[in-house]
């Protein structure tokens, strides 16, 4: 089994923040307000798992969340209640590690940013390239094309996992 959990893989934070403080407060605010357009009360059970997720410092998946918070009252379905909620409130979004598992990641207002996956231990790397981002928006110029997102995804080994395997051979 992957465990990205001794790596800390969430680099990118906007710089309006004040640090992760300033953004975990952000986004609160607006899961509150998300909440109340909705016309729905805001649980003690959605503020433990959107925490959980404030609070990590990698790429989590739906069974971390909830192995890690059963025993404060939060299920599996809140758990999958709550992280469809958060991605409709565009605050959380959904990365897939090596086997193809959804993790999420809190994202609103982060700077875009890519991700290296490695196969072996499941870490989830954040990167920016500037430069492929300037061939993709002129690329797109070119051909008259009007990108409205895009996610990069590489598969790989990191280099703790390379040394891993050149030590062992």
């Amino acid at each position: 089994m992957h465990s990205s959990a001794q790596h800390d893989e969430l680099v990118y934070f906007p710089s309006w923040t004040a640090g992760r403080n300033g953004y975990a407060d952000r986004i609160r605010q607006l899961f509150q307000e998300y909440h109340q357009k909705q016309g729905l009360r805001m649980t003690k059970q959605r503020n433990r798992i959107l925490d959980y997720l404030l609070n990590t410092d990698h790429h989590v998946d739906m069974n971390e969340i909830y192995n890690a918070l059963k025993g404060h009252g939060v299920g599996k379905v809140t758990v999958f209640r709550a992280l469809k909620m958060l991605q409709e409130a565009k605050l959380v979004e959904r990365v897939h590690d090596s086997d193809g598992r959804a993790r999420y990641e809190v994202q609103h207002e982060r700077p875009h940013h890519d991700h290296l996956v490695c196969v072996q231990c499941g870490r989830i790397q954040e990167i920016q390239w500037p430069q492929i981002e300037k061939i993709q928006d002129k690329t797109c110029k070119d051909v008259g094309f009007e990108r409205t997102f895009h996610r990069h995804e590489v598969s790989g080994d990191c280099k703790d996992c390379r040394k891993k395997n050149t030590a062992a051979k």
